[in-house]
């Protein structure tokens, strides 16, 4: 009897003590880039690059794979590893040996140290872990250039963070920060604001000139393994395979408010996404503009991995229960939600991506985005039709290799990325796919395409360093007579009132081509000091008008995340 019950007993005293950290690491953590090559490399199986972020638990589940395999390893992955490890050293051993509390052990005052995980104040007992941290940078941002001109701006941000998990079901995020410019001039602020989305989001920044705040904050409850999760709250989310960029859903715009289902087994995963939008319609505030997705992915096997999702943007309706169906599809919900006549007033997408990889360190995705189907003209798009012009497409195909070139640490990628004209918009206006009149998807403008080549570099294991290419093909023309619409080419993913005046043709209208290379740098020289380095130029060929453009921009950036 004693035998039969002993195993069961010392089954229950150690996961008693297991602790699972359910908050997210943010998709911005270099940890996912990693996670991707471990994966490309077939050091981990079962990571999934299209549904992020994951859960600190999740994480360090494959961070401990990649510990068993870690003598497959080159010396800079070996090193990044171990520093994941310590970053993330309480998730995977369930102690704070491996951090330093500064308002804990202020005697010591390690702030320096380097072989340890830091944070203001870190609490756990058996059913509560706390973190505090400090965040923040001082940014110094200069342009020269044709369109942007000569800007010089200093900003500065300061902020904090509360995470933690709660009896091992729920988990807490709340992240808040301040900026201010500290130097420069109203132009320089416009200057601002068009190379960073989130300063669009802070209308004080905008209008007052004066300072711009942020935060991200959620409460996560998941079941044991996560089977289950509910998230309400605000954070950054991406769905999609994109290598440089998402097609369904990216970070080229500001977080927004949702409620969100996760659910998963074995190969399986669904996600369900509720969420709260702000809109305009044609510089007008729309009260009420809202998000659903679902998002289904299956794994067929290691190397092979589908995804179907599907999007619905609800304008001027504050709540809809239809719509908080997470079993549904919801252009046929949209259909059936009590209107009185199919104005079509919201606009769905629905979305369709594989990724494949035929051999270790390679792979290939391909994404298909459509905005708008009509069988009966779909190989037709003269605006004669019921109603013409109504099937729009995005396309993207791309591939990554690690180890490139058999350089270790060392990732190429390359990416092919079209939209069709009036692609992400709208013919009322209000129900475009964006969010403060940024996109949710790709950051292309529709009627455009781009070819992107990507290079990063792991030099060694806190110096990484990002060179991209990108060559723009872009059109765009609205025709006006008074307050008449006479026209529009598409190309506006703000205005898509026009669609039916006239046939879309691809790159139809005022033809810009541009070339833009990046380079980016994020030196870490001692743990959690960074410093970030990013420099872009711009060339423009305005094909419609014959003359050509060149941008320069410059963001030199001291930071720590303490």
């Amino acid at each position: 009897m004693i035998k039969k019950i002993l195993p069961i007993f010392l089954f229950l005293c150690i996961t008693s003590q297991l602790f699972a950290q359910l908050e997210y690491a943010p998709v911005s953590h270099p940890v996912y880039d990693y996670l991707k090559r471990m994966s490309l490399k077939g050091i981990i199986a079962d990571y999934n690059s299209a549904s992020l972020p994951l859960s600190r638990q999740k994480i360090s589940e494959f961070l401990i794979a990649i510990e068993n395999a870690k003598i497959k390893l080159g010396t800079t992955d070996r090193k990044m590893l171990n520093d994941f490890m310590v970053e993330f050293s309480y998730d995977i051993n369930n102690n704070l040996k491996k951090s330093y509390s500064l308002f804990s052990d202020f005697k010591s005052f390690s702030v320096f140290d380097n072989d340890r995980q830091k944070y203001l104040y870190a609490y756990n007992d058996s059913n509560v872990s706390f973190f505090w941290d400090a965040t923040g940078f001082v940014s110094q941002r200069s342009s020269k250039g044709d369109s942007l001109g000569n800007n010089s701006i200093l900003l500065g941000e300061i902020g904090t963070r509360f995470r933690g998990t709660l009896f091992n079901s729920v988990g807490y995020y709340l992240r808040m920060s301040n900026g201010q410019k500290i130097k420069g001039e109203k132009k320089d602020i416009d200057f601002a604001i068009a190379t960073n989305p989130k300063f669009k989001a802070n209308t004080k920044f905008t209008y007052e000139n004066s300072n711009f705040d942020t935060y991200e904050g959620y409460l996560k409850y998941s079941t044991p393994n996560e089977w289950l999760s509910l998230i309400a709250g605000k954070e950054a989310l991406t769905y999609g395979y994109g290598y440089i960029d998402k097609l369904f859903l990216s970070t080229n715009t500001v977080p927004f408010s949702f409620l969100k289902l996760d659910l998963a087994y074995k190969s399986l995963k669904y996600s369900f996404l509720y969420g709260s939008l702000k809109g305009d319609s044609l510089g007008r505030d729309i009260a009420n503009k809202n998000i659903a997705t679902h998002r289904l992915d299956l794994r067929v096997s290691n190397k092979l991995r589908f995804g179907f999702w599907e999007s619905l943007i609800i304008a001027d309706n504050a709540f809809n229960f239809t719509f908080l169906n997470p079993l549904s599809f919801l252009r046929s919900a949209d259909y059936n939600a009590g209107e009185n006549k199919p104005v079509n007033k919201n606009n769905a997408l629905l979305g369709l991506d594989f990724e494949y990889q035929p051999i270790t360190n390679v792979s290939f995705q391909s994404s298909l985005l459509v905005d708008d189907l009509n069988f009966a003209t779909l190989f037709n798009n003269d605006k004669e039709g019921n109603p013409g012009n109504d099937n729009r497409f995005g396309y993207q195909i791309g591939a990554m290799w690690t180890d490139a070139f058999m350089i270790p640490a060392l990732t190429a990628s390359v990416e092919y990325t079209k939209l069709d004209p009036f692609v992400y918009t709208h013919r009322t206006n209000k129900s475009q796919y964006t969010n403060w009149t940024l996109p949710l998807g790709h950051h292309l403008s529709p009627n455009a395409d781009e070819i992107a080549f990507k290079l990063t570099s792991n030099i060694y294991n806190r110096l990484n360093v990002a060179l991209t290419y990108q060559h723009q093909r872009t059109a765009s023309k609205i025709v006006m007579s008074g307050d008449t619409l006479i026209a529009n080419y598409g190309g506006d993913i703000n205005r898509g009132d026009g669609d039916v005046v006239r046939s879309n043709q691809f790159l139809d209208g005022d033809r810009v081509d541009k070339d833009i290379i990046k380079l980016d740098m994020t030196f870490q020289p001692i743990r959690q000091f960074f410093i970030d380095f990013e420099y872009q130029f711009i060339y423009y060929n305005l094909i419609y008008s014959s003359r050509k453009l060149k941008d320069n921009y410059f963001f030199g950036t001291l930071r720590i995340d303490f």
